[in-house]
């Protein structure tokens, strides 16, 4: 299932995503399980990565980002040469309840001790 991106959101994408660099490598190997679920471990630390492709046939590059985005219910932002831009929005975690506070009470000072009666 892939993540409608409105023109809007795919531009903003598009120049995050422009000083980012690769973080995943496919290699003549293709797409394989490990770098899947490598691209899947960076989209969730990251939401927007960069994919480079070794290969020249075009076609396949189309072929893995299609595949990528199915796989990993993420968004295709950008495929320019080699490299695919990927998206997809970290999940939602609850929040902890912010535990109370453990401070002690403020010690006394010694010279408070002398002006007691």
């Amino acid at each position: 299932m892939l993540l409608p991106l409105s023109p809007v959101e795919r531009r903003a994408l598009k120049a995050r995503a422009h000083g980012l660099e690769p973080i995943v490598l496919v290699g003549s190997g293709g797409l394989t399980p490990a770098v899947a679920g490598e691209i899947d471990r960076s989209l969730t630390a990251h939401e927007l990565i960069k994919v480079r492709v070794v290969g020249d046939d075009r076609d396949a590059r189309e072929d893995i980002l299609k595949r990528i985005c199915d796989d990993l219910n993420a968004s295709p932002v950008q495929h320019i040469g080699k490299i695919l831009v990927v998206y997809r929005p970290k999940p939602e975690v609850p929040s902890k309840p912010k535990p109370k506070s453990k401070r002690k009470a403020p010690r006394a000072l010694k010279r408070s001790f002398q002006n007691r009666t």
